[in-house]
């Protein structure tokens, strides 16, 4: 899947709000997220992850953990991104809690727009298995949705970190 859209904020305001840190604001405004940890760093640039996403769509999606090695960058130009593969750590095994679902590469890019210091475009690429016994149909159903809330809700919550 791929999202793609102009954010009303600054680079740095879109960033502070979409950045994989433990402890950061996603966990706050994105619905399809509940927790992220790290659980190992290995540099300052590149991380394995943990996140976790509550039941979805009615409940007929059940919590999900994923565990992604991540590389975090920011580019001359001013773009920053997020690139994130599935991993497997010794130090995360699978929770009985949870699904274990599997993204294969995918990534954010906070790009900033030439003359608009106060607008970012976001793109957006992934692709994952959610693990489970879930009918196509319902994932198809599912990610459109979820791509639309997440940028909605987004806006909303750079909107509040500038006020």
């Amino acid at each position: 899947y791929r999202g793609e859209g102009i954010v009303p904020a600054s680079p740095r305001d879109v960033w502070e709000c979409i950045k994989p840190v433990a402890g950061g604001r996603r966990t706050k405004w994105d619905q399809n997220v509940k927790d992220f940890e790290v659980v190992e760093a290995i540099s300052d640039t590149v991380s394995v992850c943990r996140t976790t996403t509550p039941s979805a769509f009615m409940r007929i999606i059940s919590p999900r953990e994923f565990v992604d090695v991540v590389l975090v960058k920011q580019y001359e130009d001013g773009t920053m991104l997020s690139a994130a593969t599935n991993v497997e750590h010794p130090l995360c095994p699978p929770q009985p809690d949870f699904v274990r679902g599997f993204n294969y590469p995918c990534g954010c890019f906070c790009i900033p727009l030439p003359g608009e210091p106060d607008r970012t475009q976001l793109l957006s690429f992934f692709q994952t298995d959610l693990g489970g016994y879930l009918p196509q149909t319902v994932v198809d159903s599912f990610f459109p949705a979820s791509i639309a809330g997440f940028y909605s809700n987004l806006t909303k919550a750079v909107k509040a970190l500038k006020a």
